[in-house]
């Protein structure tokens, strides 16, 4: 973690472009045990188990202003590390598509962001087990992604202009067989998350 966080500061403080074609993103998160509708709704639920994630994501602009809304689109790819309780501690491979909607208030921007993708990883994940065993249900490496966030301008909010396009946020990362269609998985996993993102 010491050193996503230690390129995150070199690439703030270095890299000052001025078309924002790309983001980089690192953060930590804890497993819940609450369902994806439950923490939408504020239970954030902490799973008993120790169960933490590491991340790293990187993305590429693809569309700005879509449709003339203020939506930004992103072609996203990233890499977990999964702090495991009783199983091995394993990593996660995501692709991902991720819509930011910019929110711009009190000289600062707020971005909703809603992402749909692919995870790959390379056990399967200790939540997953547990809670597919208790279901008598399969569980599968391969899963859907979605990535819901909340997150703000930190610059614009100390009003230093290096650190604009630097976000400050949370985020759930939730991995599902979407009811059933990846590998008759019903289950699935979710991590609350906070994060700093760059873009440059």
């Amino acid at each position: 973690m010491k050193f996503l966080l230690l390129l995150f500061i070199s690439l703030t403080i270095l890299v000052q472009a001025d078309d924002n074609k790309y983001s980089l993103r690192t953060g930590y998160g804890l497993a819940s045990e609450s369902d994806l509708s439950e923490i939408l709704t504020g239970d954030f639920g902490k799973h008993p188990r120790d169960l933490s994630v590491y991340f790293l994501d990187a993305g590429y602009l693809l569309e700005k202003d879509f449709y003339d809304l203020p939506i930004d689109v992103y072609a996203k790819g990233g890499l977990a590390y999964f702090n495991e309780d009783e199983f091995s501690d394993t990593m996660e491979a995501t692709i991902y598509i991720k819509f930011y909607w910019n929110m711009d208030f009190l000289d600062n921007r707020v971005r909703f962001g809603f992402a749909e993708g692919l995870s790959y990883t390379l056990n399967t994940l200790e939540t997953e087990y547990f809670e597919a065993k208790m279901d008598r249900e399969p569980t599968s490496q391969f899963l859907n992604y979605l990535d819901i966030s909340l997150d703000f301008d930190l610059g614009k909010l100390v009003r230093y202009k290096p650190l604009y396009e630097t976000y400050v946020g949370y985020a759930i990362k939730h991995r599902s067989g979407v009811f059933g269609l990846f590998n008759g998985v019903h289950g699935g996993s979710n991590y609350n998350t906070f994060y700093l993102e760059k873009n440059f």
